[in-house]
């Protein structure tokens, strides 16, 4: 592989990965599991989360003013089309 991961730890991984999968899909069955979660509190776990792992995006993306919305951002149209000059409508 060209990315410097060998074949056999890619393997590792996905085996780590579809026996967590079936692990976790099993155990949704059984009632023991279904634990209450005030969706708030869930809320606020995952932006902490999203904002710890995306830390250096964020940084990079506030150092050079990066907007990702298009709210206030320049807008670039391009050519405008001639007028016609034959004056006449087409309704």
């Amino acid at each position: 592989m060209t990315d410097g991961v060998s074949y056999h730890e890619n393997l590792g991984l996905r085996h780590s990965i579809t026996k967590s999968f079936c692990i976790a899909f099993v155990l949704t069955f059984f009632s023991v599991f279904d634990v209450p979660v005030f969706w708030p509190i869930l809320l606020c776990y995952w932006v902490v989360l999203f904002v710890l792992t995306m830390k250096r995006q964020i940084a990079h993306m506030i150092k050079y003013r990066y907007i990702p919305f298009s709210i206030g951002k320049q807008k670039y149209g391009g050519k405008k089309p001639a007028a016609s000059t034959s004056g006449s409508r087409a309704d």
